[in-house]
């Protein structure tokens, strides 16, 4: 069989449906991006030089050739994520700078986006639809945020500052995984460790036996402490040692701010950097080019609504700390007058325990999967009249324990298909939670007919596993990630949009894309929901009602210190891309602690470099987009109150506010800006007031 016959054959290069996953291996990843690219390159020089200002000559081919790449790169992305091994990583390592070489060239093509504009200002404009003049904006808004518009010497300085911010977000990191590394803690004896909870002891002993101390065990020690979080932040909860406390916290906000590992000058260079980035954009600082593409309007309105839940929130950590200070005094804490910073996580966790008298563990025999998924499925089923039903064995899965599921409308009519990849496996899958893209909604030409393509999700979780014949039993706290992450699943799955550029999530502003996750995660303690699922997995017996006032009690427990906390995170982030300047009288550290006196109830100590860890905003995509966290909270919040307000009693009134929040918020996807399509549901522009009242943070 000759070369071209294979290659023809490799199942990454399919284009479309549902991916073989039976099929596909790590030594065809290089293959079909080698023959991928090169073909794409082609098509792209043809389309650039042939290029008609118009819809059907511009964007649908343009679509045609991104969806191509985007159909390969998305699986092997996912595999990434779900079925990793060596062999993956080192194929994925080998094309992704062609891939994303590729991307750039796109990003910055001057034909395409010369095209772009010219259709703007053309006669078709008038004819769109507004989800076809939304693709077309966000293209010419990307492509200048791009540096389309560049020449020259401002060209070569833009591409070259983004290769070295790159670099800097990847030095910075590793700087934080190096400086977290460094530091432990060995504890010998049993008064060291009076407090920690068993799974710490087995998680430290296992910690010493990989440092070379090969006889540790939980029982006997040696002990190795790390500050890693899931060492650290369960001893700072733990430990009665209050000297250790004190030691390990300053270890920890002292990461990665002093000798090889420091990285102050790589948090000047970043900044100095963005600051010139949004300069040779045309923007006075980097935070209005982050906003440009958001859906808030500007730095002012960010600030404002951050100022609005500081002061409430201030006032309510302020009455917490106070009620801890009281609680370990009750407790005869010699320092309880005192508090210092090593000693919040200690006391709240006590304080926790006396109030609310349950632990997490108690709650997982009443939520087995599949009964949580026969809630989540009868939830969606109520508010918004569609149908989730099993479909295993229709799709190609990567593990055998992926389940498949169609979606169907009234009439029984399918609109939408996901997979739910549910339990951890450690050894090749990524942890945490997420929703991702398999196929996105769209329209279809075949042989001169039109169709609609139906869009397929990933959902993808890391529950326990069933173990001993016992289902996978969940946590509180996994329920609300599994409808988290549902609820991005629906605002995919139920969109109404048929151009793919604005279908579901596509087009929809970072800051606004977290509301129907959020949204959902309200349901888990609405009465009916949790009831309706909550049943112990042998007897069958309902949740006993106590647990319930329990979790609901338990829901707000310090949520101003909690609020006070993420708006000091943001309001450092968006005062370090406004008015921060590198090189004048204040150092960034400087700045934070300014803002920290407005923004925090224990100002942080003198040498607290927490700046140094902050991976959010220096390693990752969150720079002046911290805040995007709350601004998606106000909007989840407000959205669930519709359904409050309507009556949560009231079976006709949720049926009718669920079918307008499905015609809105989940149809519309990115058809429409954000605050067109929130108004067009709620009827009025959003209010924290719901939000507040939720975290019980209500003034009066």
């Amino acid at each position: 069989m000759n070369a071209n016959a294979i290659i023809s054959q490799n199942p990454l290069l399919k284009g479309t449906g549902l991916p073989p996953f039976t099929e596909i291996k790590p030594e065809q990843v290089v293959p079909a991006f080698q023959q991928l690219v090169t073909e794409l390159d082609t098509e792209l020089a043809n389309l650039e030089t042939n290029v008609q200002p118009t819809w059907s000559s511009l964007v649908e081919p343009l679509d045609k050739l991104t969806e191509r790449l985007s159909w390969t790169w998305g699986i092997v992305n996912h595999l990434m994520g779900v079925k990793n091994s060596p062999e993956l990583r080192e194929a994925y390592e080998a094309v992704q700078p062609d891939v994303v070489q590729f991307f750039t060239k796109l990003g910055q093509s001057k034909p395409l986006y010369n095209a772009f504009k010219s259709l703007r200002n053309s006669a078709e404009w008038n004819t769109l639809e507004s989800a076809q003049q939304r693709i077309v904006e966000a293209a010419i808004r990307d492509a200048e945020l791009s540096g389309v518009g560049l020449e020259g010497e401002a060209k070569e300085r833009f591409n070259a500052i983004q290769l070295e911010l790159a670099e800097l977000s990847t030095k910075f990191s590793n700087h934080v995984l190096d400086a977290t590394k460094a530091f432990s803690l060995t504890l010998t004896t049993k008064a060291e460790i009076d407090g920690l909870p068993q799974s710490l002891l087995s998680l430290a002993a296992q910690a010493a036996r990989a440092a070379g101390e090969e006889n540790a065990t939980p029982e006997n020690g040696p002990w190795r402490i790390t500050l890693d979080f899931p060492s650290y932040g369960p001893f700072m909860q733990h430990s009665t040692r209050r000297d250790l406390r004190e030691q390990l916290y300053k270890a920890f906000i002292s990461r990665a701010a002093s000798g090889d590992l420091d990285n102050n000058p790589l948090i000047e260079r970043i900044l100095e950097l963005r600051q010139e980035l949004a300069g040779l954009l045309g923007f006075h600082n980097f935070a209005e080019l982050s906003l440009a593409s958001k859906m808030a309007p500007n730095v002012e309105a960010v600030e404002a609504l951050l100022e609005e839940l500081r002061q409430v929130s201030y006032d309510a950590a302020v009455k917490d700390l106070t009620a801890l200070k009281e609680f370990a005094l009750s407790k005869g804490a010699q320092e309880a007058e005192d508090l210092k910073h090593w000693d919040i996580s200690f006391w709240a966790e006590r304080q926790r325990e006396a109030k609310f008298d349950f632990t997490a563990e108690e709650l997982r025999p009443y939520f087995p999967l599949p009964q949580v998924l026969d809630g989540l499925f009868g939830l969606v089923n109520r508010l918004f009249g569609v149908t989730v039903t099993p479909a295993d064995g229709q799709a190609p899965v990567w593990h055998e324990d992926v389940r498949y599921f169609q979606i169907a409308d009234e009439t029984g009519a399918p609109i939408a298909y996901f997979y739910l990849d549910p339990y951890s496996r450690p050894a090749e899958k990524r942890g945490g939670a997420w929703m991702d893209v398999c196929i996105n909604r769209g329209k279809i030409v075949e042989n001169g007919v039109t169709g609609i393509r139906l869009p397929v999700a990933y959902l993808v979780c890391n529950q326990t596993p069933p173990i001993d014949g016992q289902p996978s039993l969940m946590t509180f706290n996994e329920v609300e990630t599994l409808f988290h992450e549902f609820g991005h699943g629906l605002h995919h799955m139920l969109t109404k949009v048929d151009y793919t550029g604005a279908a579901g999530i596509n087009n929809v502003e970072w800051d606004a894309v977290e509301l129907p996750s959020q949204f959902m995660e309200n349901w888990c303690y609405e009465r009916p929901t949790l009831f309706g699922m909550a049943k112990h997995y042998q007897t069958g017996e309902p949740l006993p009602e106590h647990y319930y006032q329990k979790l609901i009690a338990a829901r707000n427990y310090m949520s101003g210190s909690g609020m006070l906390r993420q708006l000091h995170f943001s309001s450092v982030d968006l005062e370090l891309h406004s008015r921060y300047r590198p090189g004048g009288n204040e150092t960034p550290s400087d700045v934070r602690h300014r803002i920290a006196k407005t923004t925090t109830v224990l100002p942080p100590l003198p040498e607290d470099a927490f700046l140094c860890a902050f991976g959010h905003i220096f390693g990752g995509g969150y720079a002046a987009g911290y805040y995007s966290y709350k601004w998606a909270e106000v909007l989840s919040a407000d959205a669930f109150a519709a359904f409050e307000e309507a009556g949560l009693e009231n079976e006709a009134a949720i049926k009718d506010t669920g079918r307008r929040y499905r015609d809105t918020v989940l149809a519309l996807g990115g058809s429409k800006h954000p605050m067109e399509v929130f108004t067009t549901f709620r009827g009025r522009e959003p209010s924290t007031a719901p939000l507040l009242r939720h975290n019980g943070l209500s003034r009066g």
